[in-house]
């Protein structure tokens, strides 16, 4: 087994690294650069390695900077599968169309006012990529053993975090790598508290706050305090939500998670 870290690397975003075993090629994750000019500049360029070379993509969660990179990888030729819990795959069937749509926007909104520096701006992809892309998504559920390139075990372990947000255990005949996608922290009153870490050989960790504790403050009497003392001098709190059938959708599948 190798590791080759193409994101996620010198930055907290673009989430990427291709496991090899033998002669199978296995991308875990498969996220967008965000943030910074220069960062978002990087999800232009080719890939070390063909997309049409890899045979299948692990995703720990459906945050773009772990899924979002999906619709290019397949625009440019991977014809494997994607595999994901089931929350995982309901939730990139929301966030990479709108991805898609919002890419196709700005694109349009830069070519009617000329401050792109490429005649035409275009877009990274679009919704119908984004659509192409979900054909590929192939759900397994927590702690059920899978393969997902030949010679090799996976097994996806609960990491809070987000709904259906996993770590991923994969091992070959000789060596065994645990990648902890996102971690959430544990006593959440919503999401499932992260998995006890199995015995690997490797640990694979994302870092973002690694120099840092949580607050130990309660965040029901922070949001509390926040909501008095701006009602208190007749301010207006702003809440972002989905539509309506969108958040009966999230609380489906909390319950199924």
């Amino acid at each position: 087994m190798r590791l080759t870290f193409l994101g996620a690397t010198h930055t907290v975003t673009g989430s990427k690294t291709l496991l090899t075993a033998g002669k199978k090629k296995l991308l875990v994750d498969c996220g967008l650069f965000q943030g910074q000019r220069e960062l978002k500049e990087r999800n232009w360029a080719d890939l070390p390695v063909d997309p049409r070379s890899i045979d299948a993509v692990v995703l720990t969660h459906a945050h773009l900077d772990h899924s979002g990179y999906l619709p290019v990888l397949v625009k440019k030729g991977f014809r494997g599968p994607v595999y994901c819990t089931p929350a995982t795959r309901d939730l990139c069937e929301i966030l990479l169309v709108d991805s898609g749509h919002l890419l196709e926007r700005d694109a349009e909104f830069a070519n009617r006012h000329g401050y792109s520096r490429h005649k035409p701006a275009l877009p990274l992809y679009t919704a119908e990529d984004a659509r192409a892309a979900l054909t590929h998504l192939r759900a397994v559920p927590f702690g059920k053993l899978f393969s997902p390139v030949e010679q090799t075990e996976a097994m996806f372990l609960p990491a809070g975090h987000i709904l259906g947000a996993a770590m991923v255990r994969i091992n070959d005949d000789r060596v065994s790598a645990l990648f902890s996608g996102d971690l959430g922290r544990p006593n959440d009153p919503v999401m499932l508290e992260p998995a006890l870490p199995p015995a690997s050989d490797y640990l694979v960790v994302e870092s973002t706050y690694g120099d840092r504790r949580h607050d130990t403050s309660d965040p029901e009497q922070r949001l509390a305090d926040i909501l008095a003392t701006t009602a208190t001098r007749g301010g207006t709190v702003i809440i972002p939500a989905a539509d309506s059938a969108e958040v009966g959708r999230a609380f489906r599948l909390m319950s199924a998670t």
